[in-house]
């Protein structure tokens, strides 16, 4: 098959066109994630965190995934 390569300058010149500056047609709108959030909105406390698990020894702040061994 045929691969295409882009550079690091073509695609960074690219982030500065009109089409990238506006948002996909078909995205479902989130507030926050996919449209700007409300200024009275406050962040609402994730109760699935992994960072704050009970029990299980802390891998370190490098670790990006937790094990279970």
């Amino acid at each position: 098959g045929t691969r295409i390569i882009y550079d690091r300058k073509f695609l960074l010149d690219r982030r500065n066109s009109p089409m990238a500056k506006t948002p996909p047609c078909h995205l479902p709108n989130i507030p926050g994630v996919t449209s700007p959030g409300e200024a009275g909105e406050e962040p609402k406390a994730d109760t699935n965190n992994l960072n704050h698990q009970e029990g299980k020894p802390s891998m370190g702040d490098d670790a990006q995934f937790e094990m279970d061994i």
